[in-house]
């Protein structure tokens, strides 16, 4: 993955999971920027592993595609 001195953090993810995503993070009145900079923050502040706190098969349902 290539890296730039830009602000921009671009990564590839499954198009159903981004729906899934949006849609989840839309219900708790979020953007996915907003709740991927407080992750970061998290990261950040602790120093530990990152724990991305979303369990998109438990709280949407899983659509059966591992």
């Amino acid at each position: 993955m290539s890296r730039s001195p830009s602000g921009r953090v671009v990564i590839e993810i499954d198009p159903r999971k981004k729906q899934q995503l949006h849609a989840m993070l839309a219900l708790q009145g979020i953007t996915l920027k907003g709740w991927f900079l407080e992750r970061v923050d998290e990261y950040m502040g602790n120093g530990d592993e990152l724990v991305i706190g979303l369990d998109l098969a438990r709280d949407i349902g899983d659509g059966g595609d591992h």
